[in-house]
């Protein structure tokens, strides 16, 4: 074939044109989904993670990461997804970090082989992290009696309208102390030597991208476009993978707009307040970082 018409070939039939799929992993990351709020969770991202991996002439795939954290087994679930591909499709990953890549979001961004850090991006909160209020008091002011039936003497633990128990709170702190542990060893099998010898690296500290790069936690500072078209070349093109659209070109419907097909008021209604309460649960989780 002559290089002119090689020209006037579409580019995702040009083999001198590496095209680069792009997949957008961003919101607080949760099992299910939220009508009010953007979450991430395996279900809601492995479609276009194995689209994005089904490109056989691509050398690698990109991913954007914007995530504050939330489920740790949501999170790992999509590291291994991630990683599981990687491995299968023998294509090289690379993270780029946007506004934050903390807690669950650091997560799954160390699924790159390398990560690319902003500047500005807040990077890091190697920890775990369990929250909750207490109403003890409150329902005693206001003429509640709670009344709790179990069969099993551990099927009320850390009831927010009972008062603490010691063996209660020491019984969720081991498991945070295995669930840190878990994530502790992933940042070490997947960054090596990487790491600097510091003792607050896995304390739940969190710093900007310079810092964050000097920690060993990200590999470069930069951005997308620049630093694939320095890799793969200047006539790289990034592709975003999509969501599958359905059968009239529309992307999937999901929270309160799919709820007003075929659901009556009372339903509709319930799950905007489910997903209110969501909502402001994935604004604290943002809030953690000033964002």
């Amino acid at each position: 074939m002559t290089p002119k018409i090689k020209s006037l070939l579409p580019k995702r039939f040009r083999t001198d044109v590496p095209v680069i799929p792009v997949v957008r992993l961003q919101g607080t990351i949760a099992a299910g989904n939220s009508p009010m709020a953007q979450r991430l969770s395996l279900a809601t991202v492995a479609p276009v993670i194995d689209k994005a991996f089904a490109d056989k002439r691509a050398p690698a795939v990109a991913f954007t990461v914007n995530s504050p954290g939330g489920s740790p087994v949501q999170s790992r679930l999509i590291f291994r997804r991630i990683r599981d591909l990687a491995a299968e499709k023998n294509k090289k990953v690379y993270m780029f970090t946007e506004d934050v890549a903390a807690s669950g979001g650091y997560m799954i961004a160390i699924a790159g082989d390398e990560i690319i850090a902003d500047p500005s991006s807040i990077i890091g909160s190697i920890g775990v992290i369990s929250a909750g209020f207490g109403f003890v008091e409150a329902i005693g002011k206001i003429g509640v009696e709670r009344r709790v039936y179990t069969a099993g003497e551990n099927k009320s633990v850390l009831d927010p309208f009972q008062p603490e128990k010691k063996e209660d709170i020491e019984r969720l702190k081991s498991m945070q102390l295995d669930i840190h542990k878990i994530f502790i060893d992933m940042v070490k099998e997947r960054r090596g030597a990487k790491l600097a010898d510091d003792p607050e690296l896995f304390t739940g500290a969190f710093w900007a991208g310079h810092k964050a790069k000097e920690l060993g936690l990200v590999d470069h500072i930069g951005d997308m476009r620049s630093f694939l078209k320095e890799r793969y070349g200047e006539k790289t093109e990034l592709r975003l993978v999509q969501p599958q659209r359905n059968l009239f070109g529309r992307r999937q419907a999901t929270g309160i707009i799919s709820a007003l097909n075929g659901v009556d008021a009372e339903a509709l209604t319930a799950a905007a307040g489910t997903g209110l309460a969501n909502a402001m649960e994935d604004r604290s989780i943002w809030a953690r970082y000033g964002l």
